[in-house]
């Protein structure tokens, strides 16, 4: 009897010794990731047919290093038209801005001053000088009259009397008829100079005169603001248009925004590119890390350095705590933890500081985290 109770109670005391086992085991103080580092996606953002490829994958790059060249197509003579433009638009700002010319400035004083004394002229009326010329050449006109009529007179008495032919008649008729004319005109004259000039000419003349000083006075203020504010506003659009074909001739060149590695390249020159899509991807170099998913009671500190081990290299590798989540979440089902999956987690994000040249991207890392209050 006793012997059958023995091996009884051995297994008795054995299933109590693995469940006190089971209560007092230490679950392993590390959570897994995967090693991740900067994934660049570059392309160009007009697009167009590749003229050249100068990179291949798995080359290492340098900030601004020069990946894949692009045809200009249009570019070029868009630029010329805009730089042309521009110049037109920048020459009309400067003429307004600068106003009229001292030569135009002249011109226009100088034609106020001969409509003034025009004006004054027709306001003030012939000179006595030139009422007493006109005066005179009445009396030398009606004297020559006088003396015509006298003439015809001797002509006629002689052409009866058949003494001279009829063409001398005729004569003496038309130096008859060209005195009377020309003392009507003489008349006539001397009676427009004693009247003086007449009320719509003077008017005429002041609204000449009027025009011209008023043009005098607007070049001598210069061109309006809003006109001159125009002018610049359009130079301002032509700059900007031509920083734009600028901009757009950069991006003919696809270069490396920063150091790293060519993770993905696919084109070949005379391939076609898509504007704003990419054509390749690279890998930031000197930056690789680590993201877990900790609990609460294994949450590190942040800039705290932790150890990190990989399947994939031997050794320890050590980590530099740089970002805490501030917010708790539970853990993605592709993450393993100690922790059940149900109990909320913190992610982290644990920078490598060594080994920079042996671990790559995608490979699978533990962090080796300490319990809060335990000893490290």
């Amino acid at each position: 009897m006793f012997k059958r109770i023995v091996p009884i109670l051995i297994g008795a005391l054995a299933i109590g010794a693995l469940l006190m086992i089971s209560k007092w085991r230490v679950e392993p103080l590390k959570v897994s990731g995967f090693i991740e580092a900067h994934e660049i996606r570059l392309g160009s953002r007009i697009g167009g047919r590749v003229s050249a490829v100068l990179v291949a994958e798995g080359d290492e790059v340098k900030a601004g290093q020069a990946l894949v060249e692009l045809e200009p197509f249009d570019l070029l003579g868009r630029e010329a038209e805009a730089r042309a433009n521009l110049a037109a638009r920048q020459a009309e700002h400067a003429r307004l801005a600068n106003g009229y010319r001292a030569e135009e400035i002249a011109q226009a004083k100088a034609r106020v001053g001969q409509l003034s004394a025009d004006y004054q002229r027709l306001v003030k009326g012939p000179r006595q000088a030139e009422i007493d010329a006109a005066r005179a050449q009445l009396d030398v006109a009606q004297a020559r009259l006088l003396l015509a009529q006298r003439v015809h007179q001797r002509t006629s008495e002689l052409f009866q009397t058949k003494t001279i032919s009829a063409d001398e008649m005729d004569r003496a008729v038309e130096e008859l008829e060209a005195a009377r004319g020309a003392n009507v005109a003489a008349a006539k004259q001397l009676q427009l100079l004693e009247e003086g000039t007449r009320s719509e000419e003077i008017a005429a003349a002041k609204a000449k005169l009027d025009e011209a000083g008023a043009a005098l006075e607007m070049m001598n203020k210069g061109f309006r603001e809003e006109e001159i504010a125009q002018a610049k506003a359009a130079a301002d659009a032509a700059t900007a248009a031509l920083e734009v074909i600028l901009e757009q001739k950069k991006e003919l060149r696809i270069v490396a925004p920063l150091n790293g590695v060519i993770e993905s390249l696919e084109l070949q020159p005379g391939d076609l590119t898509a504007p704003g899509g990419p054509v390749m991807s690279m890998i930031q170099a000197g930056e690789l890390w680590v993201r877990a998913y900790v609990p609460e009671r294994l949450l590190p500190t942040l800039g705290e350095r932790v150890p990190l081990t990989l399947d994939a290299s031997p050794g320890r590798f050590e980590g530099e705590v740089t970002f805490i989540a501030r917010q708790a979440e539970f853990t993605p089902s592709n993450v393993q933890t100690p922790e059940e999956r149900s109990k909320q987690v913190f992610r982290v994000k644990v920078t490598l500081r060594e080994g920079l040249d042996r671990l790559r991207p995608g490979m699978s890392a533990d962090v080796w985290l300490q319990p809060r209050g335990a000893n490290p």
